[in-house]
């Protein structure tokens, strides 16, 4: 599931990109999406930034932000200025807030009667990468794929089935 929303959200990141090169910031979203926009972008020297933006984030300036899709309503967080990227709830919260969440307890368990009410957050046992079918049926059905640059990476991807070391 969290491959499909990488795929998902790296097909609409290639089409807010608007063919330029995308500078990701490092640690995890740099993980999931840096291998495959340096292969599918063009090393130009104008640059696009990437952020993540969301509720718990300080504001940042950026030309395309990563942002949540609610788990249940599906709407994208829309307080930024430039283009949205939306990421499926699960795993934008991994990328958004990893380094701050503890697997365990803090100290000891849970105390004696006290049942746990809801599950533990899924996370993911290995870095994981981009669903090439999930990518190529997302970028087919975007109204940018009829833009020469965007025709060209989903000719290139769908045609190079096990060349790129991203896809699963």
């Amino acid at each position: 599931m969290w491959e499909a929303a990488v795929a998902v959200a790296l097909a609409h990141l290639l089409a807010a990109s608007g063919g330029t090169r995308v500078v990701v910031p490092d640690g995890p979203v740099a993980d999931a999406f840096r291998p495959a926009l340096d292969a599918l972008l063009p090393p130009r020297s104008p640059a696009k930034n990437l952020a993540l933006a969301g509720p718990g984030l300080p504001a940042t300036a950026a030309d395309i932000a990563l942002v949540l899709r609610h788990p249940q309503t599906g709407e994208t967080w829309s307080s930024c200025a430039g283009a949205t990227v939306p990421l499926a709830a699960d795993v934008w919260m991994y990328v958004a807030f990893n380094r701050d969440r503890r697997l365990r307890p803090a100290s000891g368990g849970l105390p004696e009667g006290v049942y746990r009410d809801d599950p533990p957050p899924l996370l993911p046992a290995f870095s994981f990468r981009a669903d090439r079918g999930v990518f190529l049926h997302t970028l087919a059905r975007l109204p940018e794929v009829r833009q020469p640059w965007l025709r060209a990476i989903y000719d290139r991807a769908e045609d190079n089935r096990s060349s790129h070391a991203f896809w699963r």
